[in-house]
């Protein structure tokens, strides 16, 4: 039996995390939909409905605080994992009111990434039963 495919909205400013993430979760066999700032990011959850999505908090145009709080006004159930490159960054904790899955550190391995990925489908798909 073939599973559906899970469909991940990465979002970050810095291009080589961005395609570097990528590869790295496409090779595990997620499909992933990018965007390079908030505002990108808010249309394509809106375009897309992606499963679940990274969010980096320090983008131009519009900030992963921001881009999270306009994309819970139509989606308030897609698990949202921040992207932070600072363990005591402000703006993680105020995201943390707006329901996120958990907070991803850049300097942090892959792998941990992925066990957040898990464990945040694994929770919503058992909300959604």
């Amino acid at each position: 039996m073939e599973e559906k495919k899970i469909r991940i909205l990465l979002v970050d400013d810095e291009k080589d995390f961005r395609e570097l993430m990528t590869f790295w979760l496409q090779s595990r066999g997620y499909t992933v939909i990018t965007a390079s700032n908030g505002a990108d990011a808010v249309s394509l959850a809106r375009q897309e409905n992606p499963d679940i999505i990274f969010m980096d908090l320090n983008m131009p145009v519009m900030d992963g605080t921001d881009a999270l709080k306009q994309i819970r006004g139509f989606n308030k159930d897609v698990p949202v994992i921040i992207i932070s490159a600072f363990v005591d960054d402000l703006r993680a904790k105020e995201a943390m009111r707006t329901g996120i899955s958990g907070v991803f550190y850049k300097g942090k391995d892959f792998q941990e990434g992925l066990a957040l990925l898990e464990s945040a489908l694994h929770t919503h798909k058992k909300l959604k039963k």
